[in-house]
């Protein structure tokens, strides 16, 4: 497919220690910074985040910062890019139409970009980490040692420009995992097992809107499997 994709992925700011569930259970959740890439830009991303008097990094963007952020997303889009994410719809496209307070530009992207984990899910029925999906492409995948319950705490310690790296290195994994994954028109994971497995995406990656389309998978075999209104209820 003759697509030009710009990967994005954010960080968020608040500090949850301990936490397991739904993160956004908690919010509101601040961002720390995001970033963006463009094929054209290599393997050096682009990051966002607020600074305070002095030039340092805020503890988190400001509104004007990511309303910003949001418009250029929309222009790139506009000029025919298409985003990819790893979970975009769920959850870094919702937390940024809250924090950013665009919520209609927000949902707009959320529903024409390629979100790839839910496209695997309406194909399959249940998720799979972006790390697992880089190590069954044979790719480096995120950051040895980091996670992003991490980064939050990092972030405020001053530890900026290891939270940056981090999500740059998240953008650039997705950037790898769209194109390696559509080069061989499949998506390979390592399963829980450790053995790789496949999905056929011959046809190149859906667009949340055209995902959400798909027929339900038969999930009978699973004891609780997950509804697709996870993704999407924020949407309306």
């Amino acid at each position: 497919m003759s697509r030009k994709y710009l990967a994005f992925d954010l960080e968020t700011a608040k500090l949850l220690p301990g936490l397991t569930g739904d993160l956004k259970a908690h919010r509101p959740l601040g961002i720390t910074c995001a970033a963006t890439l463009t094929q054209e830009q290599g393997e050096v991303p682009t990051v966002w985040y607020s600074r305070v008097s002095g030039g340092t990094p805020a503890p988190q963007m400001n509104q004007v910062d990511l309303q910003a952020l949001v418009r250029y997303l929309t222009s790139m889009v506009n000029t025919g890019y298409t985003i990819i994410t790893w979970n975009g719809l769920n959850f870094d496209f919702d937390i940024l139409a809250e924090e950013s307070g665009l919520i209609d530009e927000c949902k707009a992207l959320a529903w024409q970009h390629v979100d790839m984990m839910f496209d695997f899910f309406c194909r399959k029925g249940f998720m799979v980490a972006l790390n697992n999906a880089a190590k069954g492409l044979g790719l480096p995948g995120k950051t040895e040692g980091m996670s992003g319950d991490m980064a939050p705490r990092m972030w405020l310690e001053g530890k900026h420009q290891e939270v940056l790296d981090y999500v740059g290195q998240d953008a650039l994994t997705t950037m790898q995992v769209a194109l390696a994954a559509e080069g061989h028109g499949e998506l390979r994971w390592v399963t829980q097992r450790s053995t790789v497995s496949v999905q056929q995406i011959a046809d190149g990656w859906l667009s949340a809107a055209s995902a959400n389309d798909l027929p339900f998978p038969d999930v009978a075999w699973m004891d609780k499997p997950m509804d697709r209104a996870h993704f999407i209820e924020w949407l309306g």
